[in-house]
């Protein structure tokens, strides 16, 4: 189908809390909890000795962070840190560990009723799609594209970029310039999609990309949020025929 001129030539879209429901930021505390015991069963499973709570716990803290320049702070790194500061790196388990620690996230996951009928009407409108998004602590790329084929949303969106695939998290313009690189698509007629203002709003604006907040929880905001991806279809729809 030709692409009608008025709508922008790609959508580019968050994942979590946009695309597929994850944890609220109030709820993470309880999941990094139970993520850490993932990867500490994970370790006593292979002979690893537990690692006493007075001393875990102010390491997982330390941890807890992102950078204040918006560099990825890899999990990888992270989890030698809290579990096997004296141990050589890389250290083989590396990868188990980080899987076990995404299973309480995983695990919770569940795309959007209205998130897989979207993108089909718009990839069948002609408009290219992407997926932009941060991962949980630095979490590796190669994890979230499994989450990706797991719902089917892989073959749905014509890129997928995370943060770990650039090496900066949003709002940092490489990553939203990557997305655009690899549709071949220019800043100004796109439109992001997310739920945070600080990350997809000021990020995507940043690099001359048309921006908007989704709530589906219902949050008042500053900026008028869509409750659901219906509502962008509708307006949308409504810009075509204004226009």
């Amino acid at each position: 189908m030709p692409v009608d001129r008025r709508l922008p030539d790609a959508v580019l879209f968050d994942l979590g809390n946009t695309l597929v429901q994850y944890y609220s930021r109030a709820e993470f505390p309880a999941l990094l909890e139970e993520s850490i015991g993932q990867v500490q069963r994970c370790l006593a499973k292979h002979g690893l000795p537990v690692i006493p709570s007075e001393l875990l716990w102010p390491r997982v803290r330390a941890e807890d962070c992102e950078s204040a320049d918006h560099r990825v702070r890899p999990m990888e790194e992270r989890l030698a840190r809290i579990f096997l500061p004296d141990a050589a790196q890389p250290h083989p388990l590396m990868p188990q560990m980080c899987r076990a620690f995404m299973e309480p996230i995983f695990g919770r996951s569940r795309p959007y009723a209205d998130t897989l009928p979207t993108l089909r009407v718009l990839g069948s409108m002609g408009l290219s799609l992407a997926i932009v998004s941060n991962t949980a602590w630095g979490s590796p790329a190669s994890l979230w594209r499994e989450e990706l084929h797991r719902f089917g949303l892989d073959a749905l969106v014509n890129a997928a970029v995370f943060c770990r695939d650039v090496g900066w998290r949003k709002p940092a313009p490489q990553v939203f310039e990557h997305a655009l690189h690899g549709l071949g698509a220019s800043a100004e007629r796109c439109l992001f999609v997310g739920d945070d203002p600080r990350w997809d709003l000021a990020g995507a604006r940043a690099v001359g990309m048309k921006a908007l907040l989704i709530r589906r929880s219902g949050e008042q905001s500053e900026d008028q949020a869509l409750r659901n991806l219906d509502e962008l279809m509708v307006q949308l729809q409504s810009e075509c025929h204004e226009r």
